[in-house]
């Protein structure tokens, strides 16, 4: 093979594999550095007028094509209204970080802690990412009762560190997220989390009816399929500059946009799916289409994600989850105490 201009770890601390795909990713690479470059441009014209960042179609569009890496933290932060959070409380997080912690909360997120992307140079022992992560998940953990910690966060709040470089910014992007744009994803039921399966199975019925009936016939649930996807917000699931891209999207434009990622994987890949004959193969073909190369193009992919899946209201997945959370409700009130 070829040697490679990249080093063995990505510019986020990730380590690349043995079977880690250089010549794919030095030719994706080729033609989105210059993409990179002529975001950057523009973001620079844009936030050099002393402009804030509003929430207006320009914004949106820019957003849509990737928020720049420097940009980032300010950017999420104004786009997902964190930052009119933080204003109502400045002091927040460092007073929770200067009062005393409850050890079964500390016990918890310190269980997490080494699993927290052990394949990233910033969060090994040696390193201090640990110490923010912790931090962040404890103060979050003290601040919101009815989550708690909840596993999947340690993902989020690291990935948030890695972009952001700042423990203060990573929490309230956490708090945004969980209280905000995600619907009850982490509560002690996690009732948004099974409702939204629900909803997505429901979705892969109506855009690509033949895919949804051949994973039923192989007996796969959609929550072991997709679970991770949601719970991580695609984080230890598709490649990191695709999902920094996808998080640029659910800041602004909220939860529609997991859907549309899912909804796009599966219809990109359908032809593999329905190739499957049993309930194995489709569980490893699952597991791959995260990992190929129209995951890792994440210009494209974003791109396709406003196409592939079609219309896709607000207003439709609102009425799919009252009414699987209304299922939700009336099973659980059969089911013997």
């Amino acid at each position: 093979m070829a040697h490679s201009s990249f080093s063995a770890v990505d510019e986020y601390g990730f380590e690349r594999h043995d079977d880690f795909d250089f010549e794919s990713y030095e030719e994706f690479m080729s033609v989105y550095l210059k993409v990179l470059a002529s975001r950057a441009q523009k973001w620079a014209v844009l936030l050099g007028e002393g402009k804030s960042v509003k929430r207006t179609n320009t914004i949106k569009r820019y957003v849509r094509k990737g928020v720049p890496g420097e940009h980032r933290p300010s950017v999420w932060m104004a786009i997902s209204q964190a930052d009119k959070m933080k204003d109502q409380c400045p002091d927040l997080y460092q007073k929770i970080l200067d009062s005393p912690f409850e050890k079964e909360l500390v016990d918890l997120v310190k269980t997490d802690l080494p699993r927290t992307f052990p394949d990233n140079i910033y969060f090994s022992k040696e390193a201090n990412h640990q110490a923010h992560l912790f931090n962040v998940l404890i103060a979050y953990a003290h601040n919101n009762r009815a989550v708690g910690y909840c596993q999947g966060l340690n993902y989020i709040a690291g990935l948030l560190l890695l972009a952001t470089k700042s423990e203060e910014t990573s929490f309230w992007l956490l708090k945004v997220l969980v209280e905000k744009i995600l619907p009850d994803y982490y509560t002690k039921t996690m009732d948004g989390l099974i409702v939204d399966i629900e909803v997505l199975s429901e979705l892969v019925k109506s855009k690509a009816p033949d895919v949804h009936q051949h994973v039923i016939n192989l007996g796969l649930p959609w929550a072991v399929i997709t679970t991770k996807w949601f719970v991580c917000l695609f984080a230890e699931v598709l490649p990191i500059e695709t999902v920094l891209r996808i998080w640029d999207c659910l800041f602004y434009e909220g939860s529609k946009i997991l859907f549309r990622v899912c909804l796009t994987l599966i219809k990109n890949n359908r032809a593999s799916i329905m190739a499957c004959n049993d309930f194995t193969t489709l569980a490893e073909c699952f597991k791959a289409i995260v990992k190929n190369a129209s995951a890792l193009h994440c210009h494209e992919f974003m791109q396709s994600i406003f196409k592939v899946p079609g219309t896709l209201s607000n207003s439709t997945i609102i009425k799919l989850r009252a009414r699987f959370a209304k299922q939700r409700r009336e099973q659980l009130q059969k089911e013997p105490r």
